[in-house]
């Protein structure tokens, strides 16, 4: 017999311990509970890597600076709303970050199933907080109901163990252990209940679709989203979205995405995010047939490697893609059995540019797979004249297997096409371009231009002065650009190239790089027209449609730059979505 009372002491404590520990196991995972059926799935798995940038200082400074936001703070119904948060710190003796950060502390999930049912959990890192804030709003909800003289309309009901709640409408909740679990169907809510300790549950987790995309999750994800293309592709109009390429353009940039979103049960997205990046990666199960008429996207049946995007100074936009236009084009009859008028007028006008020859063998074939676009803010000498409207100068860069002869063939067609704006233009009584021959860094260039000559205001010409049409021919590449300024920036960089010769990216088919800082560089000196046009088009006052302006212009500011990156392993396609912030520094 044990006679020490200080033994007995704590083995009666070590025996409550365990009591308590049995009566708060830990609760399986969310996705143990929800429904398998569900569409789409939203869960926040590393919460703490999301409140580390959005409770974080600089983003506090970067949505407290703005103005509207200031001003914000002075309206009655936000000193109320402020107020009210106060009163809850009071009342559960922590501030509201603190309480965010323990209410999620442990994850959350939001699931969208069918007949628009909506089921969300909160798993809490302080359980007895969360019920005393539960209690908090449950009374406020019941006296504003009684103050309403709808008292019925806050209930709470046992069920099964578990008391639920309602605090109006369709909406039902209730607590289990840790977990806040909230549905707008009350049948959802009990189906949960009554599942909650079934390990044969047809639940998310035991469902293999969703345990096959689980599997090379990245550690560090905040939020993943998890949809079932299985189900999406038995409705009529989605299936029909992804499996009709009516636009012949569309299905070029979409290289086979849209099949492969047809064909796959299910599509996994993660978001992995700091104080400087935003990672956005997704995956499907579904592969990409490159032995049909996606084969345009790649070579000896694997993805193509598209070449490194064109840097050039005053950058909007670069492009860079792997994309087989003759192969492309001769698969047209597969990819497009309905021929499109626009296609046939297309063709009719390549005719005339290419002197009858063969669009397909004696065109495309020419051009090879490595496709470069690139956009700019083009720099305008006050002495020359500013356009009223500055629009970016853009040009594309092929690579050609033939230059030597098939260049010559391609500024043909480009002095044909030069002709034909000018015969247009001259219909309708329009100034016409002139042709010049410039020479830079020993690259003679085809440059067209519109005189200025009897342009009285150069400081708000007419937007045609936007334009300078450009082409060059450096060694293999061809070069299409709206200016000259751009032309010539973009012979820098592939003389450049000729020193250095990048490397592909493997398994990189679609490069695409956008910097907000100049695109919002590019509003900014447009800002007066485009609040014009608001005023005209979308009947907004003056006011109005400068404070949009200046917001979007704020709003982008907290970014440098938005690039994309499109692929596949193993015939999977793969995609990567990248944002680099340009938050402030924290004070």
């Amino acid at each position: 017999m044990v006679r020490n009372p200080f033994i007995i002491i704590a083995l009666l404590f070590l025996t409550s311990l365990i009591c308590l520990t049995g009566e708060s196991e830990p609760l399986p995972k969310p996705s143990q509970w929800i429904p398998q059926d569900a569409i789409l799935t939203f869960e926040l798995s590393n919460p703490q890597a999301l409140f580390d940038v959005i409770l974080g200082a600089k983003v506090e400074k970067a949505i407290t600076s703005v103005p509207e936001f200031q001003a914000l703070t002075n309206e009655n119904g936000f000193k109320e709303f402020l107020g009210v948060v106060h009163y809850l710190e009071t009342a559960l003796a922590t501030d509201w970050k603190a309480a965010v950060k323990s209410l999620l502390g442990e994850g959350a999930v939001f699931s969208v199933l069918p007949e628009d049912q909506l089921v969300f959990t909160a798993d809490s890192t302080n359980p007895d907080l969360l019920t005393q804030l539960h209690d908090i709003l449950f009374g406020f909800a019941k006296n504003d109901a009684e103050q309403h003289g709808d008292s019925d309309r806050v209930k709470l009901k046992e069920y099964n163990g578990v008391t639920g709640y309602s605090f109006g409408n369709d909406e039902v909740h209730c607590i289990i252990g840790n977990r806040f679990v909230l549905s707008n169907k009350s049948n959802i809510l009990k189906r949960i209940i009554d599942n909650r300790t079934n390990v044969e549950y047809e639940s998310l987790s035991n469902l293999n679709h969703y345990k096959n995309a689980q599997m090379d999750i990245d550690p560090e994800a905040a939020l993943t989203a998890f949809l079932r293309m299985d189900i999406l592709n038995q409705v009529s109009g989605i299936n029909n979205a992804l499996t009709r390429n009516l636009n012949p353009m569309a299905a070029l940039l979409a290289a086979g995405i849209t099949d492969s979103l047809s064909a796959s049960n299910w599509l996994l997205a993660e978001l992995c995010i700091d104080e400087e990046n935003l990672l956005l990666s997704t995956e499907i199960d579904g592969k990409l047939d490159m032995s049909g008429p996606m084969a345009f996207i790649g070579t000896n049946d694997r993805v193509g490697a598209a070449l490194p995007m064109i840097e050039v100074p005053n950058q909007i936009a670069s492009f860079s893609f792997f994309r087989d236009l003759y192969k492309f084009y001769s698969a047209k009859d597969d990819l497009f059995p309905e021929r499109t008028s626009g296609l046939i007028f297309f063709e009719n006008m390549m005719g005339i540019f290419f002197t009858g020859r063969d669009l397909t063998e004696e065109v495309w074939k020419e051009i090879k797979p490595e496709i470069r676009f690139v956009a700019a803010e083009q720099k305008f000498d006050s002495s020359t004249g500013i356009p009223a409207v500055q629009l970016p100068s853009f040009a594309v860069v092929f690579k050609l297997f033939h230059p030597e002869t098939f260049g010559i063939v391609a500024e043909e067609a480009w002095q044909k096409a030069i002709g034909l704006i000018n015969f247009t233009r001259g219909q309708n009584a329009l100034p016409g371009l002139l042709i010049d021959r410039p020479v830079y860094k020993d690259v003679k260039m085809t440059l067209t231009y519109f005189p200025s000559v009897g342009e009285e205001d150069k400081s708000k010409q007419d937007i045609r002065f936007n334009f300078r049409p450009t082409l060059a021919r450096v060694k293999d590449n061809l070069i299409l650009s709206s200016t000259d300024q751009l032309a010539e920036d973009i012979i820098d960089s592939v003389l450049l190239e000729e020193k250095n010769p990048p490397e592909k990216i493997s398994n990189v088919h679609s490069l695409v790089q956008l910097d907000v800082d100049r695109l919002a560089s590019i509003l900014e000196s447009n800002r007066e027209t485009i609040v014009r046009n608001d005023m005209v088009e979308k009947g907004k006052t003056k006011e109005q449609a400068e404070a949009e302006q200046v917001m979007l212009t704020r709003i982008m500011q907290y970014f440098n730059q938005v690039s994309l990156q499109v692929g596949a392993q193993d015939d999977t396609p793969q995609a990567e979505l990248k944002l680099s912030l340009n938050l402030p520094a924290a004070e």
